[in-house]
């Protein structure tokens, strides 16, 4: 593991473990009740790059997936092989903001006992799946000890990519009451890009680490967004990394990264999710891309999983402290 004191600031990797049927499940097709799977493919893979390029970052795995004796050899290789596993949910829907106290509670503690099965290890952070969280689900968190949530994207591109997602990969798809929030909205682009902690309505708190985005700006940079760009041009997509690295340098802000398993694979190797946005990069080229990434990342910050990340601003950082906005939505009854 780095070493924390090091002078090079921190920088922080984790992969959002979707699998296929979690993608279908999102857009409609009635195909994903069948729980389609590429996680045999692709760990397997993405521990190898991640061996590649040096690097041990956080999982944050479906409690689902975990639970299938299908997938328990993969899921053991994650931590077996250096690196640390987080809490995705246990069903992955994108609208857990809309969840009772009950469900929300079921959603996290079954996906923690899946996931410590499957890995041997218990999750100490949380990733809500499409960045949907609640004061309950933070209620939750803290209460199950939790050292920190990483559920929030400030970003005020939501609501277009909402509709870009819509437009495209999602052409046709019932706009119900749940997907009408998918990706965030507007207000997200008003929260902080800095860890800070939440105060909570019980009196505890949470460390809360968010999806990076651009300093003042706000515009995201994980590896989805630079893979777009890419495909326009590559010299374009890692001068804007570069440009919003030296942006984090210069304003002190330690940058934590976010990957999806669709980064690193090629149509032909999903081919359910051909209509995707970037899937019609090769798979060999995302990852080749991905190394680039991450090495341009390397030259500006240490990079280490998550809980690592957290510890280290909570020993080094004085936090602001922020309370979750009234118009977050309430978990309904039920």
């Amino acid at each position: 593991m780095p070493d924390v004191a090091a002078p090079r600031p921190l920088a922080s990797v984790s992969l959002d473990l979707d699998d296929l049927w979690s993608y279908m499940k999102i857009r409609g097709d009635a195909r994903w009740e069948a729980r389609p799977s590429y996680l045999r493919t692709f760990v397997p893979r993405a521990l190898d790059v991640l061996d590649e390029v040096g690097l041990r970052i956080t999982f944050f795995i479906v409690g689902l997936d975990a639970s299938l004796d299908r997938n328990r050899d993969v899921m053991a290789q994650i931590t077996a092989r250096g690196h640390e596993a987080g809490n995705h949910s246990f069903e992955h829907e994108s609208w857990l903001h809309l969840y009772s106290r009950a469900q929300l509670e079921n959603e996290v503690s079954r996906a923690e006992e899946a996931i410590v099965s499957a890995t041997g290890m218990r999750p100490v952070g949380f990733r809500g799946p499409g960045y949907s969280w609640n004061r309950t689900l933070l209620e939750v968190l803290a209460e199950r000890g939790y050292l920190f949530d990483a559920s929030t994207l400030p970003t005020y591109l939501g609501p277009l990519a909402r509709a870009y997602y819509f437009a495209t990969a999602a052409r046709g798809m019932k706009k119900t009451a749940e997907r009408s929030t998918l990706f965030g909205t507007f207000r997200d682009g008003l929260r902080p890009v800095r860890p800070y902690r939440w105060r909570l309505d019980s009196g505890r708190t949470l460390l809360e680490i968010p999806v990076s985005t651009m300093p003042v700006l706000k515009t995201p940079f994980h590896l989805s967004y630079l893979l777009y760009l890419s495909r326009f041009s590559e010299t374009l997509a890692i001068a804007y990394l570069r440009t919003v690295l030296m942006a984090c340098r210069a304003t002190g802000m330690e940058p934590s990264y976010l990957l999806h398993p669709l980064d690193l694979l090629g149509a032909n190797e999903a081919p359910e999710l051909a209509f995707f946005p970037g899937m019609d990069v090769p798979g060999p080229k995302k990852r080749a891309f991905f190394i680039r990434v991450m090495r341009v990342l390397g030259e500006h910050f240490w990079i280490v999983n998550m809980s690592t990340h957290a510890r280290a601003v909570q020993e080094r950082t004085r936090l602001a402290v922020r309370v979750p906005d009234a118009r977050t939505p309430v978990a309904v009854a039920g």
